[in-house]
């Protein structure tokens, strides 16, 4: 199992209060956006808003709750997810768990809070090819 963050705590908060108002506006704003996945149970669509930098050709997003949390569960399980940011739809494949004590993949301000809170874990993911690129 892994370590568990100091953000823990925040989970049902987050759940419950911050997603529905943030996942109005985290489609549009930099540093954010909102996930699109599927259950890999259930098969029921989920959106939830993110933290999300990208890195060249990849999106880099920071877990805050850890990697054992249902949604890298489904997106790893679906080996892809769809993320809305900046108002643009993307595609992202091939999902991969990276532990970077250093937190070197996140912006300079967001590595220090992430420090604080010891985020090491991190889910990685590549833009499919441009042909499913549209407007979000």
């Amino acid at each position: 199992m892994a370590t568990r963050t100091r953000l823990q705590f925040m989970r049902p908060f987050t759940i419950r209060v911050v997603n529905p108002v943030t996942r109005l506006v985290a489609g549009w704003l930099p540093g954010f956006g909102i996930l699109h996945y599927r259950g890999r149970k259930s098969g029921q669509e989920y959106r939830i808003p993110m933290n999300v930098f990208r890195r060249g050709d990849d999106y880099v997003f920071a877990l805050t709750y850890g990697p054992d949390v249902q949604w890298v569960k489904n997106v790893i399980a679906a080996g892809e997810c769809r993320l809305v940011s900046l108002g643009r739809s993307r595609r992202l494949i091939g999902p991969r768990l990276v532990h970077d004590p250093t937190r070197s993949l996140m912006p300079p301000v967001v590595r220090q809070f992430l420090g604080v809170m010891h985020v090491t874990g991190f889910l990685r993911m590549r833009i499919a090819p441009s042909l499913t690129d549209t407007r979000g």
